[in-house]
């Protein structure tokens, strides 16, 4: 994928400006998600700008775990999120970590309390939040905002040495209560959370908030553009304001919009909730749409990186439809994905004038768009699986399908002609009875007669059983949010969003199909082997059907 080509938007602006007057001579950026969920396709979004951006230039990517919540954060989330980037293709040093940087932060604030920049509250947070303001209303000062320094000092070492219960005191920039952007109103740097984290385990019980850890480690990795969705804009002056008052290194914060994708959500709270509440199977649920769910689906990363540079980067949040990321998916596929025949609701189709002893090797394209594919072998008898859609008994004039007097092509095969057809005492049809034209093998006939209809089919006796799962949208509303998080959005769970199709015929050439390869089902969709799957169950998920409706849909 050509880096070079595929980025250029104001962020890259900025950086050509920054390395012309030479500002910069080398690019560091920086992907810092915190380890308390698995990634999702928004995260993607800016892991392909990050790592973009640092191809692109020659430069450098961090891949840094912002891991300063030690309630909700644990190796699990972190092992998944390195398996997610380096499947997406984006190589890095081993990860840096926030907890790396603990104790030069905790300097940090020492010195921001003695330039009397800091101090430490006594007030829990509901005063706090009672006191910050609105936004037509200026927030009023703390009782214990005018403390010294020297006592400021030991508070927030007593703090540090755990002599305090959880929410009892915590320490607070002294910036401005009457300022009009909420966030530099006395922000809490560190608060008291007696707890186990994952990596420094109980070396610590004061632990950085957000806004305070992120700039000190852009400041201590040198990051020169610090990348960050537009939620991030109006915390930008507080990340220049402690930058500014450390007089320490001072990188770019430069902000985008965010990827939403319509009928799904993007919080990993919420997300973590479809997991804690059995609505999905786990993180990894082909209808997730987390990273480790679209991998599990069958969604190629090529294709989801093209998705992401072909939406740009600007400033305007805004939905993608699921069908411009299908549409990508299914370009990819239809390239490099090998073709089999699978008869996902099959009913016995019998050649009355074939040998019943008798079976041939037929000869099939693996990929018409790729010959260095090659060709494979497929077994054909005298009885053979089809769809049970691919007939009809009393079919309209234009059905091009089988039915009882009508002649079809078989895929790879022969000409077939319907004779009659078994039902039982239902009045459902059990068995379908035709001939074959045994001069027309392949497909073509020597006097140039045109059949319209061509049909899949598997041999019964050869045939390999398996399961497919067919998903649709996880959610019925384009914005499950409706515009307010706190909306319940549950409701508006899909419940059809999941179907099991058991019994389902494939070709012999599946004999031994434990790969993890992409497959197009002829006439079906594409497919992938389900992680999960084994030689005597097999499951296949469905990627995404074969219909292109992201081109209908722009037209």
């Amino acid at each position: 994928m050509n880096y070079k080509e595929l980025i250029n938007n104001f962020i890259t602006d900025a950086i050509d400006k920054d390395l012309e007057s030479g500002k910069h001579k080398k690019i560091i950026t920086r992907f810092p998600p915190e380890p308390n969920g698995y990634l999702h396709i928004g995260h993607a979004k800016s892991i392909c700008l990050n790592f973009g951006i640092a191809l692109k230039y020659g430069g450098i990517c961090n891949l840094r775990f912002d891991d300063t919540n030690p309630e909700k954060e644990n190796i699990e989330y972190v092992n998944s999120i390195v398996k997610d980037v380096r499947w997406l293709g984006f190589e890095f040093d081993e990860p840096l970590y926030a907890s790396d940087y603990f104790d030069m932060m905790y300097d940090y604030a020492v010195q921001l309390i003695k330039l009397g920049k800091a101090y430490v509250d006594d007030q829990d947070a509901k005063t706090i939040k009672e006191f910050r303001g609105t936004l037509t209303e200026h927030g009023t000062n703390s009782p214990f905002r005018d403390r010294n320094i020297e006592e400021n000092l030991i508070l927030f070492q007593n703090m540090k040495d755990g002599k305090y219960k959880n929410g009892e005191k915590v320490l607070r920039a002294k910036i401005d209560m009457h300022s009009p952007n909420m966030n530099m109103r006395d922000p809490v740097l560190y608060r008291i959370l007696h707890a186990n984290h994952h990596r420094t385990k109980d070396k610590w019980c004061i632990y950085p908030m957000y806004d305070w850890a992120h700039g000190l480690e852009d400041s201590i990795e040198n990051i020169t553009h610090s990348i960050c969705t537009l939620e991030f804009e109006d915390h930008r002056p507080l990340y220049d304001w402690f930058l500014k008052q450390l007089k320490i290194y001072h990188p770019q914060q430069i902000e985008f919009s965010r990827l939403n994708l319509e009928y799904t959500i993007m919080s990993k709270r919420h997300l973590k909730l479809l997991v804690d509440e059995n609505h999905v199977s786990n993180w990894d649920d082909p209808r997730m749409p987390t990273i480790s769910g679209l991998r599990r689906k069958g969604y190629p990363p090529d294709a989801i990186k093209e998705f992401i540079y072909s939406l740009g980067v600007g400033k305007n949040d805004g939905y993608a439809s699921i069908e411009h990321l299908e549409y990508f998916v299914r370009k990819y596929l239809n390239k490099n994905s090998k073709r089999i025949m699978a008869v996902l609701d099959p009913v016995k189709l019998i050649i009355d004038n074939y040998d019943e002893n008798k079976f041939e090797e037929l000869e099939a394209k693996n990929n018409p768009e790729d010959d260095s594919l090659g060709f494979r072998k497929v077994t054909f008898s005298k009885e053979l699986y089809i769809e049970k859609d691919d007939f009809m008994e009393n079919a309209p004039k234009k059905y091009f399908r089988l039915s009882i007097g009508k002649e079809v092509r078989l895929l790879h095969a022969y000409y077939i002609t319907c004779t009659h057809i078994e039902k039982d005492s239902s009045g459902v049809v059990k068995k379908i009875h035709c001939s074959y034209d045994s001069k027309t093998k392949g497909g073509w006939s020597e006097d140039g007669r045109k059949v319209k209809g061509t049909i899949h089919w598997v041999s019964a006796k050869h045939s390999i059983n398996a399961k497919v799962k067919v998903y649709d949208k996880l959610f019925n509303k384009i914005n499950p949010y409706d515009g307010d998080e706190k909306n319940d959005f549950i409701k508006y769970l899909n419940q059809n969003s999941l179907k099991l199709i058991n019994n389902v015929k494939l070709e012999s050439s599946m004999i031994n199909s434990l790969k993890s390869e992409y497959y197009q089902f002829v006439r079906k969709g594409y497919f992938k082997m389900d992680k999960d799957a084994a030689k005597d169950n097999l499951v296949f998920n469905q990627i995404v059907n074969l219909r292109d409706s992201w081109k209908k849909h722009t037209k």
